[in-house]
């Protein structure tokens, strides 16, 4: 059975595609990723699908399964290199893909999760709600 390579990028783990996905290749994927996030704390994934000429209805949920369990993993997940026919394909299959974003290329990918981060950075300061103070007689 192939393996789909995982490399580690900074905070991100970039997956590349470039094999037929079969279900098993999926499955395994969908596992090693988890274990990777995990292993390294990073908090993004990038899927790089250029190479897949077509993606059936196993395929696009695995996608979607991915971003939900890297989400729950404290992992953002974007997909990059969507052909416009494998586009199609899905929207054709009712696949929404909930929780992934996408980008045209890896670099975009990168941007928007490094941007997503930087959002997730910024917390208000909370010292408002302990400047309440009580007057006692």
């Amino acid at each position: 059975m192939e393996r789909v390579p995982i490399l580690k990028i900074g905070d991100v783990l970039l997956v590349s595609i470039q094999v037929d996905m079969s279900d098993q290749t999926a499955i395994q994927l969908q596992d090693d990723l988890a274990e990777r996030i995990v292993a390294t704390g990073c908090h993004g994934v990038l899927i790089d699908i250029t190479a897949l000429d077509i993606v059936d209805s196993f395929v696009g949920r695995m996608l979607s399964t991915i971003a939900s369990i890297s989400k729950v993993l404290d992992a953002e997940t974007v997909v990059v290199g969507m052909r416009p026919a494998v586009a199609i394909t899905l929207v054709e299959l009712g696949l929404s893909l909930n929780g992934i974003r996408t980008a045209l290329n890896v670099e975009r990918g990168m941007e928007l999760i490094a941007a997503s981060r930087d959002e997730d950075a910024y917390e208000p300061d909370g010292d408002d709600a302990d400047a309440e103070t009580t007057a006692t007689a």
